[in-house]
Order: C-alpha cells, then structure tokens, then sequence
C-alpha cells in the first residue's frame, strides 16, 4: 500500500497498531506509579480501589466493578488485600445480603491525604504539560467509550 506521497505504508506495520501503542503507554505510565504508589503499601489496581472508595464509601463491590471495568473475579482479591491491609471493610449489605458492602476505615481514609501527592508526583514523573494530559486522558475515555459500545453490540 502506498500513502498519499506515494511511499509504502504497511497496515499491519507495528508502529501503527493503535493496540500496540495503548498497551505500550499503558506499562509505560503504570510503571512510573509503582515507585510513587510504594510508599503508600498500594499497588496501581489496589490504588484504583481506593480511588473509587474515596470518592464515595461505603459502596457495593458491583458498583466499584462497573466503577473501575473490572470483571467481579478481578476486584474480589484487590478487595480482600486491601482489607487485610486494614484500608477497607466488606460486609453484607444490609439491604440485600447477596451484595458486599465495601466501606473505608480510618486508615483508609487517613491514606487519601498522602495520596493526594501521587498526581503531581506522576505528571513530574512523566515532564509532560498538565493540558497535555488531560486531553490524552479525554481521548482516551471517548476511546473507552468507543470500545464499551462497540463490544455490547452497537
């Protein structure tokens, strides 16, 4: 195949592969968490956990699954750590035994002030401009979102 200035272009070409370049940037990023993430005792998908915890607790752990896209098999162990870890609580909701009730402890929520020091820590990591990531960032969720419709059928 040739491209508009006539030079070859080949679409299986690595380089062009948006999948390659996602799960690249992906370990890429998560890498510089981890030493960032350390001295906190988190791991990158345990700080995502916490994440969602600290934007509203208690929740339900089908609510932190949608929350973070993680299948229930995924989180359940994520949760279990976080609680041996004393961050967390799981208990039986009380509205509907089926469903965990997952709720911060003191601990857990004493954690978020000193992980309010992680993005800015990351983002001098990276020395790219702030602007810079957040439209990276809003590219990304549309391709999320992208992605989400397409594999539930449309």
């Amino acid at each position: 195949m040739e491209n508009v200035d006539g030079v070859a272009t080949d679409p299986l070409a690595l380089d062009r592969q948006v999948c390659f370049a996602l799960a690249v940037a992906s370990r890429s990023v998560i890498a510089m968490y981890r030493p960032v993430l350390e001295p906190l005792g988190l791991t990158h998908p345990q700080y995502l956990v916490m994440l969602a915890l600290w934007e509203r607790s208690p929740r339900s752990a089908g609510d932190i699954s949608d929350a973070l896209l993680l299948e229930p098999a995924t989180l359940s162990p994520l949760l279990k750590r976080l609680e041996a870890a004393g961050l967390l609580e799981r208990r039986r909701s009380l509205r509907d035994e089926r469903a965990l009730s997952i709720e911060l402890t003191a601990a857990g929520r004493e954690l978020r002030a000193r992980a309010e020091e992680v993005p800015g820590k990351v983002v001098g990591l990276l020395g790219m401009p702030v602007e810079e990531l957040e439209a990276i960032r809003d590219t990304l969720t549309g391709l999320i979102g992208a992605a989400t419709t397409a594999r539930a059928g449309g």
